[in-house]
């Protein structure tokens, strides 16, 4: 289909006709002012779908009932304009040329005059509809185009923002690449054994969650070292600053949100993710101790995967887990720690949790800065610690 930059200045019209001397008194008739394609009628489809292709098609037309319906079947040639050139004048005939998907209909013989004016006013009809289907196009393109960009700012900024918060843990990890990941697959995972959450779990929901929940890691940003360094579970001064931090780490997602004048749904799912991450499935969880479905899906989904991803990542403090460990004590805490519709959805992507794992996993380089980073902060625990020299 020509699009309007590259029309020629002259249309092309397709004669079609069984008859030579038809076909050729119009096409003198019409060659002053177009250009002319004569062929017999049998010929008139493949004639159509040749490059350059007609603005027009006159067909001559008996009881070729099938060519006709081919023609608007086709989609090279459903947008000709198609008129009938036929000695059927009946007011049936003229229906049925119609109800076929003819723009026009002239009787034989044809009367130059009104040869002339119908195919102006088919053109001219044409040219409209065109311009308007290719206005049409080209916004549907920009649409495209910017909601692209869009896509690319959003994914900007969170790789940004989560990059910012990881240096505050460890910036040579590939940390980030597995949540994202891990995220993904859980949730598409869901979206498999859950019918009437798939059309909220679609491809395009998916990948953004998994873009998200890299802002996870937000509420890291106000802990000190030996917080995030700490063993076994928090005592209630931790827990106080477990929370905050939480709660901090949303505000600032909230801000921004706030800066943009309306709410996105990137930034609702990280949201949602920094808020609830560390609640549990039994209401034991904090900041709020909400149970169950009143956690957001995003955030029950994340938080089986950090559980994960903190099982079986690199750790100088201790041994990692194998996949396979990891995902048996995940099942342990089935309705408990963890939503056990998350959980069953998990034992399937186990494989691919595995890979995830295996591929993404952290080089020595990451381990060492873990390893300074534990005796950082266990010196600046000692000195403040250690009573004053008198």
């Amino acid at each position: 289909m020509r699009g309007m930059l590259d029309r020629p200045e002259q249309e092309l019209i397709l004669v079609a006709d069984d008859s030579q001397e038809v076909r050729e008194r119009i096409g003198a008739l019409l060659v002053e002012r177009y250009q002319v394609r004569l062929v017999a009628a049998d010929q008139a489809l493949a004639a159509a779908c040749e490059a350059p292709q007609p603005d027009l098609i006159l067909l001559g037309w008996q009881d070729d009932y099938a060519l006709c319906r081919q023609f608007k079947r086709e989609a090279q040639t459903r947008h000709i304009p198609l008129i009938l050139l036929t000695a059927k004048r009946d007011a049936v005939d003229e229906q049925m040329g119609f109800d076929l998907g003819a723009a026009d209909y002239i009787t034989k013989p044809v009367s130059p005059p009104i040869v002339l004016a119908r195919v102006k006013a088919q053109l001219q009809l044409k040219a409209a509809t065109d311009y308007l289907r290719d206005k049409s196009e080209y916004l549907e393109l920009e649409v495209k185009r910017r909601t692209r960009d869009i896509q690319k700012l959003q994914d900007v900024t969170i790789e940004a923002m989560a990059s910012v918060a990881v240096m505050r843990d460890n910036p040579c990890s590939r940390h980030l690449a597995r949540i994202e990941r891990y995220m993904t697959c859980l949730a598409a995972a869901v979206a498999r054994q859950q019918p009437a959450l798939s059309a909220q779990l679609d491809e395009e929901r998916i990948a953004q969650l998994g873009k998200s929940a890299m802002l996870h890691v937000i509420d890291r940003m106000t802990l000190p070292d030996r917080i995030l360094f700490r063993h076994g579970e928090p005592d209630e001064g931790d827990l106080r600053l477990l929370s905050e931090g939480v709660l901090a780490g949303r505000d600032a997602l909230l801000r921004a949100e706030r800066k943009l004048g309306s709410s996105t749904s990137f930034l609702s799912d990280a949201k949602d993710i920094v808020h609830g991450q560390h609640e549990r499935w039994d209401g034991k969880g904090y900041p709020q101790g909400v149970h169950g479905e009143q956690i957001p899906l995003s955030a029950r989904l994340m938080a089986l995967v950090g559980h994960f991803e903190e099982l079986t990542c690199q750790h100088p403090y201790r041994p990692r887990l194998s996949p396979a460990q990891a995902v048996a004590q995940i099942s342990e805490a089935s309705g408990t720690r963890f939503d056990p519709m998350v959980v069953l959805a998990l034992v399937e992507a186990t494989p691919a949790f595995m890979h995830i794992a295996e591929s993404l996993a952290d080089d020595a380089a990451a381990v060492e800065v873990e390893l300074q980073r534990l005796e950082d902060s266990l010196a600046e625990s000692i000195e403040l610690t250690l009573p004053p020299v008198s």
